[in-house]
């Protein structure tokens, strides 16, 4: 599919967010509770089967090749320590949770959103989960990437539809909180998509790789939220998806 002009594929991903939020608010209520809960159960469940499949980019040949066969699995273990450790310090999970509230609050003023620490705790919840979820997977990188090298919007419409059906299941559970999620799509692949622009073809099929094995892993922290197994908090873990092509370049340069 042609990418038409940088940003296409991201603009129809926030659209089709926004429709499914809206609908999932709007028909939400009328779900009985055990039934959203089957729903996000469900998600989490192909959040994870995502997961597998992104994170087994590991076991790439141009991987392989780049930094020898035993280093992929070290430079994933690499990269979530140090992101682990820099995010912890900063504490990014913190941090956009105390983001989440405040916009919430704000939601509340102005649209009469629900208040109160369940609402709150709901509203983070659905916005934290939905922006992770959107915007750190394979085909929020990939294809924010491809589109700005204009390689085409195919992954990113693929995305978009997949975001379209999850914003509505989450929205009916988390409700305005994800909907708030599309700005942070907006901000993540268009900023990725201006990567794209700007490095062209700097990055190898080995960087491609290693991060996006290491954003599978991080999707399985998200998926072990939404099935209420344990609450990794995903968000300190993002700044590995900025050590794995580092740590790449790192130890093909050693070699």
């Amino acid at each position: 599919m042609d990418g038409g002009f940088p940003g296409l594929g991201t603009l129809l991903n926030v659209a089709t967010v926004t429709v499914g939020a809206l609908i999932g608010m709007r028909a939400g209520h009328r779900l009985p509770q055990r039934v959203r809960d089957v729903v996000t159960d469900c998600l989490g469940l192909v959040t994870l089967l995502m997961a597998i499949l992104s994170a087994l980019d590991v076991t790439s040949p141009e991987l392989a090749a780049a930094v020898g066969s035993g280093a992929p699995v070290l430079i994933v273990l690499g990269s979530l320590l140090l992101g682990g450790i820099v995010g912890s310090l900063l504490r990014i999970e913190q941090r956009l949770e105390s983001l989440a509230g405040a916009v919430q609050r704000v939601v509340h003023r102005r649209a009469g959103a629900e208040e109160g620490p369940e609402g709150r705790e709901r509203f983070i919840e659905g916005w934290l989960t939905a922006s992770l979820l959107f915007c750190v997977g394979p085909l929020a990188i990939l294809g924010s990437l491809s589109d700005g090298l204009g390689r085409g919007i195919d992954q990113l419409a693929l995305k978009s539809t997949l975001d379209g059906f999850a914003s509505l299941a989450f929205a009916s559970t988390f409700g305005v909180g994800v909907l708030l999620s599309a700005v942070s799509v907006a901000v993540v692949q268009g900023l990725l998509t201006l990567v794209g622009v700007t490095l062209g073809d700097i990055a190898s099929e080995a960087h491609i790789d290693a991060l996006t094995a290491v954003g599978g892993l991080l999707l399985v922290g998200i998926a072990l939220r939404l099935l209420q197994i344990r609450q990794i908090p995903v968000g300190d873990l993002l700044p590995a998806l900025a050590f794995a092509p580092l740590l790449v370049s790192l130890v093909s340069a050693l070699r």
